[in-house]
């Protein structure tokens, strides 16, 4: 993940975004390529910012560790403009899919965690994603279905405005 052109806190960030689930110091450390030490003073700047600026995200520090968060001020908001019924992890795991347009399961899940797989079978169940096996691999490519660009107002990958 070690991006020279990003700060330590900004590729803590993205890891924390990506994963959408609780880390260690340990696992951020290595997903980083930095010392303990070093990513546990990124995470501080990294706090220390988002609680000095006006945003919806926050960092949050659990026993388990550490996590990127909507804030739980704005639950009712969030209820009302997700016009679904789907968690906070799945969301991020569609808007994973979202941005890859397509993506092999496996690569989705070393990206999301284990908890993807829940996720998929959500998603797959409420309509917005759609798996296929690979016609050459024991994966499945999973992209997104007509549901998701009505769903969401998304223009499709065919070009047209949906909705």
């Amino acid at each position: 993940m070690a991006n020279p052109n990003l700060s330590l806190p900004a590729q803590l960030e993205a890891v924390l975004y990506l994963k959408g689930r609780c880390l260690s110091l340990h696992q951020l450390s290595e997903l980083v390529h930095s010392p303990p030490e070093e990513v546990e003073l990124a995470l501080i700047t990294l706090m220390a910012d988002y609680a000095h600026r006006d945003t919806a995200l926050e960092i949050r520090q659990e026993s388990a560790g550490f996590s990127l968060q909507l804030r739980a001020d704005l639950s009712d908001l969030v209820q009302e403009l997700v016009p679904v019924d789907l968690s906070t992890a799945s969301l991020r795991t569609l808007a994973t899919v979202a941005l890859k347009k397509r993506i092999l399961q496996s690569e989705l899940v070393d990206l999301r965690g284990s908890g993807a797989y829940d996720h998929i079978k959500e998603l797959v169940e409420q309509g917005f994603i759609e798996r296929r096996r690979q016609s050459d691999g024991r994966s499945f490519w999973i992209s997104l279905t007509e549901k998701f660009h009505r769903t969401f107002s998304v223009k499709s990958s065919a070009g047209g405005e949906a909705g």
